[in-house]
């Protein structure tokens, strides 16, 4: 009856149109008192909820990504990911992908990569003779990868969900791998479209051509040189080494690119206030929400909802991911984040199952949701760049569809694709 109460009031809030972040909180209230918990110590854990020091990197790689994005790093980014795989058929579509993959090293955002990417890479396709419809598949399909592609920010979310027991640096490693293994089969099913509709190649780029690419391309990409660097060298911790990439990309930005004004940084910093701003009410709201389901023993519960289901863990993960794509499909990803990752990683531990590996499950997972109607966010942004309707969108998107849910299985399935260089490093 208690999880009755609290998770029904969450979605019925919802379903009525208020905001995930305030259902969260008021969701909590309304446990609270069914418990009879003194709001006070809800109002305590919103306020503790947001006072933890990892929290600071979120701030910081956002507004390293949006300063990067603004200041004409993605058109080098498609500049230069044009000299490896533009002259191959489809070859702007692999541009699009690499450019995505290129990106996503930097700014950590699914939809900061469409905006980017896909402003500079959807007229570009279009004009070389791609439906547009295509290109923007290809945008938003890419642009998961900077989901799982560190400096992801919905790791450190993660993290913070999973009580600051998983390492940022931990997770930041394991997401190598599966965004590569993404990014790997996007190109491969862009390839095999490419060949069956007769898509266009373009011309190899000359060398000397390459190399000022190259050149340009390099300040913006030692940005997660020095995220992970710093990072693995043990010179700064990931909070610290946010707020040190956050610095370096306004230098090059404002003094080596110099394609931005200074007269337009205010708004940027307005524009990356009100996101971040909306981001922490929302982890603070989560966390009051955690707290009254952990009083609740709802995680308890769940556990042995799903050993009544089956012992066999591989059947459990199963479930867990049809739960999830479905609960995707409704949701943002960051609030099931902090909403799932409290309830379900006690029950996938319970079948030894490592915090690390899931916690790249569940991102691979909730990542397909942003580019899934009724609530993708990504789908919505690429959609609008792309100048097409959310139902041609979802028509010819199954394609991308499948081969993400192939890389779900062997994400989920296979942990050593997301443990294998985490094990290499010792912290």
């Amino acid at each position: 009856m208690d999880a009755l109460v609290l998770l029904g009031s969450l979605f019925a809030l919802i379903a009525i149109g208020l905001p995930v972040a305030y259902a969260l909180g008021a969701a909590a209230l309304v446990g609270a008192l069914w418990i009879d918990i003194p709001w006070e110590a809800v109002m305590l854990k919103i306020s503790d909820g947001v006072r933890n020091f990892s929290l600071l990197a979120i701030p910081f790689f956002v507004l390293a990504g949006a300063i990067m994005a603004e200041g004409g790093m993605a058109r080098r980014l498609v500049a230069l990911a044009n000299v490896f795989v533009g002259f191959i058929r489809g070859g702007l579509a692999l541009v699009n992908i690499l450019a995505s993959s290129f990106f996503g090293c930097i700014s950590g955002s699914s939809v900061a990569d469409t905006s980017s990417i896909g402003s500079v890479m959807i007229p570009q396709m279009v004009r070389a003779g791609y439906p547009r419809v295509f290109a923007t598949n290809v945008t938003i399909a890419g642009s998961v990868q900077a989901i799982l592609i560190p400096p992801s920010h919905n790791a450190v979310i993660y993290s913070l969900a999973a009580g600051g027991t998983v390492s940022i640096a931990h997770l930041f490693l394991a997401g190598f791998l599966p965004g590569l293994l993404l990014g790997l089969s996007l190109i491969g099913l862009c390839i095999f479209i490419a060949r069956r509709r007769g898509y266009p190649k373009g011309e190899p780029v000359p060398l000397r051509q390459a190399l000022r690419v190259v050149v340009e391309a390099f300040y913006g990409l030692l940005t997660m040189v020095i995220i992970l660097g710093g990072i693995l060298s043990g010179v700064f911790t990931a909070t610290e080494s946010a707020a040190v990439a956050c610095i370096y990309a306004f230098l090059v930005t404002m003094f080596v690119y110099r394609d931005y004004h200074w007269r337009e940084l205010p708004k940027l910093i307005h524009r990356v206030v009100k996101t971040v701003a909306m981001v922490m009410i929302l982890i603070g709201f989560a966390s009051s929400f955690g707290y009254i389901m952990a009083l609740m023993q709802l995680p308890a519960q769940v556990t042995a909802f799903f050993l009544t289901l089956s012992d066999n863990k591989y059947v459990i993960l199963f479930l867990i991911n049809i739960m999830l794509l479905v609960l995707g499909c409704l949701m943002d990803l960051a609030p099931l984040l902090l909403i799932c990752t409290p309830i379900l990683l006690p029950v996938v531990k319970s079948f030894g199952v490592d915090p690390v590996h899931f916690g790249m499950v569940m991102l691979v997972n909730l990542g397909i949701g942003l580019i899934t109607p009724p609530v993708g966010a990504t789908m919505f942004v690429g959609c609008a760049i792309g100048k097409v309707t959310i139902e041609q969108v979802t028509r010819e998107i199954w394609p991308f569809y499948v081969a993400m849910l192939v890389v779900l299985g062997l994400v989920t399935y296979v942990p050593e694709i997301s443990l294998f260089i985490p094990s290499l490093v010792k912290f």
